[in-house]
C-alpha cells in the first residue's frame, strides 16, 4: 500500500521507514510504544521550515513586482493548513496514516490539521532521503503547481487585522491564551484577541498560532464584516 503513496508522490524512498514515519500520528506512537519521539511530530517541525523557504523563494524569484506583505500573504495562503489539506486529498494521505484507535475513531483520517502535519512530515522524509531535491520536487508538484495570482489574504487573517487596526492612530493589538482542552495527542488551544484592552474575537486550535489565527478572523468578522 505504501508503494501506492510512492507512485502518487513521483518518489522512491531508499529508507522506507522514513516516510513510515511521516505517517505516525503521535496518537499511534503513544498508543503503541508510548513515546511520541517515534511519531511525525519531529518531521513536521522539520518540513513546516522545509516548505516555508521553497515556497517563499519561488514567489521572490517569480513575482519580483510584489512587495514583501504581499509575498507574506500569498505564502501564508500556499501554506496554510486548508491548502495542505488539499495536497493530502490529490494523494489520499489520510488512507496511509497510522492512527490511534480514538483518533481513528474520531475521523482523524479526514482531519485538517492532521492531513497537514502529514504532508509536512512528508516534505521532510523527502528531504531527508534524497536531499534538497527531492524535497522541491514535491513541493514544485503539489504546493506551488496552483499558486494564487490575485487572491485576497484570507489566510493571514494576523496581518490582515493588523493592517486593518493601523489604519486609525494609537490602536494595539494584543493575543491572551485563555486555555486548552483534549488529550495531549489532540489539544485545543483557545486564543483571545484584544483591541485596545478589549476583547473583538476568540479562537480555537491545534497550535497557539493557529488559534490566533481563528480568533484574528472572528475580528476581521466582528470589526469589518470580512469573512
Amino acid at each position: 500500500m505504501i508503494k501506492e503513496l510512492e507512485k502518487a508522490i513521483g518518489y522512491t524512498f531508499r529508507d522506507i521507514s522514513l516516510l513510515e514515519n511521516a505517517l505516525t500520528h503521535s496518537s499511534y506512537a503513544n498508543e503503541r510504544w508510548h513515546n511520541s519521539l517515534r511519531s511525525n511530530e519531529r518531521l513536521e517541525f522539520l518540513g513546516d521550515s522545509i516548505l516555508g523557504m521553497i515556497v517563499a523563494d519561488h514567489l521572490y524569484r517569480h513575482f519580483p513586482d510584489r512587495p514583501e506583505g504581499e509575498l507574506t500573504r500569498m505564502r501564508a495562503d500556499m501554506v496554510c493548513e486548508q491548502s495542505l489539506a488539499v495536497v493530502a486529498a490529490r494523494l489520499n494521505l489520510g488512507s496511509h496514516l497510522m492512527l490511534g484507535h480514538g483518533e481513528e475513531q474520531g475521523g482523524g483520517r479526514s482531519r485538517n490539521s492532521i492531513l497537514a502535519d502529514a504532508v509536512e512530515s512528508v516534505i521532510a522524509a523527502c528531504y531527508l532521503d534524497g536531499g534538497y531535491g527531492a524535497a522541491l520536487n514535491f513541493v514544485n508538484s503539489f504546493v506551488l503547481s496552483d499558486i494564487p495570482v490575485v487572491r485576497y489574504h484570507n489566510t493571514d487573517y494576523k496581518t490582515a487585522l493588523q493592517e486593518k487596526v493601523q489604519q486609525k492612530k494609537n490602536q494595539a493589538l494584543s493575543y491572551r491564551l485563555i486555555g486548552s482542552e483534549g488529550p495531549d495527542h489532540d489539544k485545543r488551544f483557545l486564543v483571545e484577541v484584544l483591541l485596545n484592552g478589549t476583547v473583538v474575537g476568540r479562537g480555537t486550535g491545534t497550535s497557539k498560532k493557529r488559534a490566533e489565527q481563528d480568533a484574528a478572523r472572528c475580528a476581521m468578522e466582528e470589526l469589518f464584516g470580512i469573512e
